[in-house]
C-alpha cells in the first residue's frame, strides 16, 4: 500500500498542472483562430471559445504514461487509448456537426481497446445478489458502455462548469468506490481523471472561459467507462452517473430519436427578463434533466448547477454505499 502512495501523488499533481498550465494558452490560440460560440444563457453577447479536450486529453495521457512507467499495466493502456479515441472522434464533431448517429457508432470504436486488450471481466457484480457470469453478453456491455458513459457526459455538457464539476463528483466518488473494494492499482489509475476535471473546472465554471466541446466532454465520458469496466465496478459507476444517464433518458425518450443537440429547434430552456433560465412551454421541445428542475420556477444559471451538483453529490454518496454493500459479499 505505501508503495502505491508516491505514484498516486505524483500522476495527481500532472494531472492537474498539465490541464491547469496548458488551458490558458489554448483559450489564447482558440480565441486568434477565432474558434467561439455564443453562450446562450448570458444577456450580454458573450462568445465562449471552444473545445477544450486537447487540453483535457493532455492531462490524462500525460498522467497515465506515468502510471504505466510505476505499474506496466494493460489496463492503464486501454484506458489511454479509449479516450483518446474518443477525444479524436469528439474533436471531428466539434469541427463540423456530424448526425446525431456519428457519436454513438464511432464510439464502438474507442472500446475496441479494452475488447483487444483483455482488460475487463465477464463477471457482473451486483450488491446484494452477487455475481453473474456472462461472458458473451459482457463483450456487448463493453462495445456499449463506452458510447453510453461518452454521450451521456456529453448531453450534461449544458451549462457553464456543469460537465467538468458533474466529473469531479462523479469520478472522485469512483475512486472512493474502489479503494473501499480494496482495488488499489485501480484506485490510483482512476484518480487523475478527477484531478484533470477540477483543474479544467478553474476555466469552465461560471463565467466559462472555455467550453470542452465534444472533444472534450467525449473524452471525460469515455475515460469514466474505461474506469468502470477496467475496475469491475460497472453498477457503482452507473449509480454515481445516475443524474446525467437520467438526463439522456428523459432527452432520448421525448425526442424518440438520436439527434444532435445543435440540431434541434425547438429548446427545453426559455429566458426571463431578467434572463433567468426558465422551463420552456414549446411542446416538441426534448425533456431534459434541467428542464425539470425548472419547473418548480425561474433559477439563475448558477443555482441550477448547484442543482445538478447537489444531486450528483446524492448519486456519489449512493455509489459509495454500494460499494460497502459489495465489499460485504467479498
Amino acid at each position: 500500500m505505501a508503495e502505491l502512495i508516491i505514484p498516486a501523488i505524483i500522476s495527481c499533481v500532472i494531472a492537474f498542472f498539465t490541464v491547469y498550465v496548458i488551458t490558458p494558452p489554448l483559450i489564447k490560440f482558440l480565441q486568434k483562430r477565432n474558434l467561439a460560440v455564443k453562450d446562450m444563457n448570458k444577456k450580454d453577447h458573450v462568445m465562449v471559445v471552444r473545445p477544450g479536450g486537447p487540453s483535457i486529453i493532455a492531462g490524462i495521457i500525460a498522467s497515465e504514461i506515468v502510471l504505466y512507467g510505476f505499474f506496466q499495466l494493460n489496463e492503464i493502456l486501454a484506458i489511454m487509448i479509449t479516450s483518446f479515441i474518443a477525444f479524436v472522434i469528439g474533436y471531428v464533431d466539434d469541427r463540423k456537426v456530424m448526425s446525431g448517429w456519428f457519436k454513438p457508432v464511432a464510439l464502438v470504436i474507442a472500446a475496441t481497446p479494452i475488447i483487444l486488450l483483455g482488460t475487463y471481466d465477464s463477471n457482473l457484480s451486483f450488491p446484494l445478489f452477487g455475481t453473474v457470469q456472462i461472458p458473451a453478453l459482457y463483450l456487448g456491455l463493453i462495445i456499449f458502455m463506452i458510447p453510453i458513459t461518452g454521450n451521456t457526459i456529453n448531453s450534461i455538457d449544458v451549462l457553464n462548469g456543469v460537465a467538468s464539476g458533474f466529473m469531479i463528483i462523479a469520478s472522485f466518488s469512483l475512486s472512493i468506490a474502489l479503494f473501499i473494494l480494496q482495488n488499489y492499482e485501480m484506485t490510483i489509475i482512476s484518480l487523475p481523471l478527477g484531478f484533470v476535471s477540477l483543474a479544467f473546472y478553474k476555466y469552465h465554471k461560471i463565467p466559462s472561459k472555455i467550453f470542452p466541446g465534444d472533444s472534450g466532454a467525449l473524452t471525460l465520458g469515455a475515460m469514466y467507462g474505461a474506469i468502470a469496466i477496467v475496475g469491475h465496478v460497472e453498477i457503482i459507476a452507473a449509480v454515481a452517473l445516475l443524474p446525467a444517464i437520467i438526463n439522456s433518458f428523459l432527452f432520448l425518450s421525448s425526442m424518440k430519436r438520436i439527434v444532435e443537440h445543435r440540431q434541434i429547434k425547438g429548446k427545453p430552456v426559455e429566458h426571463t427578463e431578467d434572463f433567468r433560465l426558465q422551463a420552456t412551454s414549446d411542446k416538441t421541445a426534448p425533456i431534459t434533466l434541467v428542464r425539470l428542475i425548472l419547473a418548480a420556477g425561474p433559477l439563475s444559471e448558477k443555482q441550477v448547477g448547484y442543482a445538478i451538483f447537489k444531486l450528483a453529490i446524492f448519486s456519489g454518496i449512493l455509489a459509495i454505499i454500494t460499494a460497502f454493500m459489495m465489499r460485504v459479499q467479498i
